[in-house]
């Protein structure tokens, strides 16, 4: 480890076990030498082990919905309370639809779910950020981070509702990105991660296929939860101190692909296996 977040306090959102990608930057954060509290919405808490998290962070879990902002302004004065001060980093690494778990198709969506996926997914990006400024509670140079997926600029299968929660995000990481960068240097990114095994990544469906075809289709192959965790640390440290109003893709060069030798050939096989059935 090189230190690179020495001195350094942050909040983390979203961690729920050791598949998350939040637990992994929370591990990785400790081991730079930050100082950090994590939080999770109470029923995560309880069936999650984000406490375990906790102490091997040697850390507090401060319970929050972040819809919800009288939990955020709870959070935050908390964190900084038990900190001793602003912080210098946050991520966000939340995200849920009701009507993907439901598996209701995008042309027959439950439009309650999907205010509830809006609001979880996305706006609650706006909330932790509108409330930190009101607070004063970032320092100046910080770095906030969240975490998308590039359903947010194509169209896949299954994402469903999920898609338009990624787009508003990145939008809300620009526009906030502007204001927090003018007025306190403070930067804003999103990163657009592989498809990876989280207990929320592999509830979308056909979930398994899509790791497969991202795989063949990425000349770096797919980026795990440890390379994203290592890619966050590098946004939360000061070797980043201009990076700002970015969607920042992290997927082994899967979105500037078109189609890759590997992928090329599964199709033909298929296509082979599917010409020999029609005769």
């Amino acid at each position: 480890m090189y230190n690179l977040l020495k001195g350094k306090r942050g909040i983390i959102f979203g961690a729920l076990n050791e598949n998350s990608i939040a637990w992994k930057v929370a591990e990785q954060a400790y081991a730079e030498g930050a100082t950090f509290t994590l939080t999770n919405v109470p029923v995560s808490i309880r069936f999650g082990d984000i406490d375990k998290l906790a102490e091997q962070c040697n850390t507090i879990v401060i319970p929050a919905d972040a819809t919800s902002v009288a939990d955020l302004e709870n959070l935050i004065t908390k964190s900084m309370e038990y900190l001793g001060g602003k912080v210098d980093f946050i991520l966000h690494s939340i995200g849920m639809s009701l009507n993907v778990r439901k598996k209701l198709p995008y042309d027959d969506l439950n439009y309650e779910y999907l205010k509830k996926t809006l609001d979880i997914s996305a706006i609650s990006f706006h909330k932790v950020m509108q409330t930190a400024v009101k607070l004063d509670a970032v320092n100046e140079w910080g770095s906030i981070v969240a975490l998308s997926y590039i359903a947010a600029q194509r169209t896949l299968y299954g994402y469903n509702d999920m898609a338009d929660a990624k787009a508003i995000l990145e939008s809300i990481a620009r526009s906030f990105g502007y204001i927090l960068g003018r007025d306190k240097n403070i930067r804003v990114n999103t990163v657009s991660q592989s498809p990876t095994p989280t207990t929320a990544g592999s509830g979308v469906k056909g979930f398994d296929h899509l790791m497969d075809f991202t795989e063949k289709m990425s000349p770096l192959g797919n980026a795990t939860a440890d390379e994203c965790a290592s890619y966050c640390i590098s946004l939360f440290s000061d070797l980043t101190k201009k990076v700002t109003m970015q969607n920042l893709f992290h997927d082994g060069g899967f979105s500037n692909m078109g189609m890759s030798a590997a992928a090329m050939e599964t199709y033909t096989k298929s296509l082979e296996e599917e010409i020999k059935q029609k005769k």
